[in-house]
């Protein structure tokens, strides 16, 4: 099963204004959520800028791979790119 199909992405962000925008200080959360459970699988707290970057390879991620791929590929992660 495509990844896409088996979680869901949740955002948070510290403000309204878009990443680019935002002031050094905002901390935007990522989570990634099982669908089928609502168990919160993966988490992350990070600077606005660096969120967004992590946000847009999250996608792609969740667009391309099967489930299992994806969660073997971002398990431990740290949100570093």
């Amino acid at each position: 099963m495509r990844a896409n199909r088996a979680f869901e992405l949740t955002v948070t962000r510290g403000d309204r204004k878009p990443a680019f925008l935002a002031d050094e200080a905002r901390i935007d959360r990522i989570e990634v959520v099982s669908i089928a459970d609502g168990e919160l699988l993966l988490y992350w707290e990070l600077p606005a800028r660096q969120a967004s970057q992590l946000l847009r390879r999250l996608r792609a991620d969740l667009a391309g791979l099967e489930a299992e791929e994806f969660l073997a590929l971002w398990e431990g992660a740290d949100g570093s790119l």
